[in-house]
């Protein structure tokens, strides 16, 4: 009624503003529904599903990196695993050589299996990681380690999820990425003996577990693909402030957040006010930096002498290691150092193409040092201590190590191929199993060597 007590005139009616146009209303009450209060307060609703799941199979817990980790509390991980859901997205179903997560192994041997946690945006159940993703590479597993082993075999997908031409092509596919396994050249009986039993898959999310009485045994280890979050069907707006999929690409709303950083100060940040947390987390993260200062850099293997790490000055100035590659160091402040070579690669794909470009330094450093003398140790890292660092790593291995993981200068340039190059990242990738070199990484490191 309008103010005359009858029906409301057009001076009564509110409109938007020129400048206020409804598409941009809209938006304002999503990037509202989507703030980072709300997206802290669903990732906490959502990890507390995953930890009741981790209950009732009295399994430990997995990230499926980054997202993952979001979910899992610091304290009850037991470890990474980094699939792509990429990997199962349809067409392009793939078994990863350059992400081997054997990791799993030993860890599913000692517990009996493991929960390996995702999530996924609103609207879908399960992300293609879970329902594809880690259901090839468990079958990969099954017939490289346990070939006799054959009610194994079959890759298992989830209920009702897939279309039977789907299930279809991916199983005629398994055969072929388990003979890309076998081609890297790993030692399949010690692996086998890591991981001791076959696996069996499992599925756990907000609408159902499936199969329903399904726990570890003695005869296989259990995989339990955890969907951490709800499925949310309308639009952000319409559920209270839950989020689905809160963690999922946190790079844009996070400030630099952490979920170590999230997890150790949940108290502080939810009694913070919107505006302010930016200033807290940048406060926050800063401390935690402090607090992790001094970490240990990883040999790689078979190698005696090649390490890596993300750069930490306590770490690069330890004098622990005879030289130092720093792929995103300052070229200009090696100081004349000889046992120093600072790349001056930028970050991410800008720096992937910087990488490319100094190589040919990193070749030249490393024939004059360690080919002057062998014994000496040789550390390289960049930002991370997962990308850069182990493309330079990769071309270093490649050039300048036999199958032995002994120095050899004579080796043979001309016979590098793209299967040599998988070979030798799987050294890489299999001793520290962070490291996570970008598409970008790996091409400027094929196009140096071949």
């Amino acid at each position: 009624m309008g103010s005359s007590g009858t029906y409301p005139t057009l001076e009564d009616l509110h409109f938007p503003s020129a400048q206020t146009s409804i598409s941009q209303t809209l938006s304002s009450l999503r990037q509202s529904a989507l703030s980072v209060s709300n997206r802290l307060r669903s990732i906490e609703t959502d990890g507390a599903f995953v930890h009741e799941v981790a209950e009732h199979y009295s399994l430990p817990l997995v990230a499926n990196e980054r997202c993952g980790s979001w979910y899992i509390s610091p304290d009850t991980k037991a470890g990474s695993a980094y699939f792509k859901s990429t990997d199962g997205h349809t067409g392009q179903w793939d078994f990863s050589c350059r992400r081997l997560n054997l990791q799993l192994l030993p860890l599913a041997r000692q517990y009996g299996g493991c929960v390996i946690v995702d999530s996924t945006r609103r609207g879908k159940l399960m992300p293609d990681a879970l329902s594809k993703t880690i259901p090839i590479w468990c079958a990969v597993m099954n017939r490289a380690l346990f070939p006799k082993e054959t009610m194994y075999h079959p890759v298992a997908l989830p209920p009702n999820y897939l279309g039977k031409s789907e299930e279809s092509q991916i199983e005629n596919r398994i055969d072929s990425f388990v003979q890309s396994f076998k081609a890297l050249n790993l030692d399949l009986d010690h692996l086998r003996e890591q991981l001791g039993k076959p696996i069996r898959v499992a599925w756990a999310n907000h609408d159902y577990f499936h199969p329903t009485d399904l726990q570890k045994a003695d005869t296989y280890h259990l995989f339990v693909l955890c969907s951490a979050s709800k499925r949310v069907h309308g639009a952000e707006m319409s559920e209270g402030g839950y989020i689905q999929g809160a963690g999922d690409d946190s790079e844009g709303w996070a400030h630099g957040l952490t979920p170590p950083v999230f997890w150790a100060n949940q108290d502080v940040l939810k009694g913070t006010v919107e505006e302010d947390l930016p200033d807290l987390i940048t406060q926050l993260i800063s401390e935690f930096k402090q607090q992790r200062a001094g970490q240990e850099a990883t040999l790689i293997s078979p190698t005696r002498n090649l390490f890596i790490s993300s750069t930490d000055p306590t770490v690069n100035n330890s004098n622990k290691y005879d030289l130092v590659i720093d792929c995103n160091g300052d070229a200009a402040a090696e100081l004349e150092n000889p046992k120093r070579l600072n790349l001056g690669c930028a970050s991410a794909k800008l720096g992937s193409r910087d990488l490319r470009k100094s190589l040919d330094k990193v070749r030249d450093f490393v024939n004059d040092q360690i080919g002057s003398d062998s014994s000496q140790s040789l550390l390289v890292t960049c930002d991370t201590g997962k990308d850069l660092s182990a493309g330079a790593l990769l071309a270093i291995i490649c050039q300048f190590y036999n199958d032995s993981g002994e120095f050899d200068a004579s080796m043979n340039k001309n016979s590098i191929s793209k299967q040599f190059i998988r070979q030798r990242l799987a050294w890489i990738v299999s001793s520290n199993h962070n490291v996570n070199p970008s598409r970008s990484t790996l091409q400027s490191v094929n196009a140096f060597l071949m």
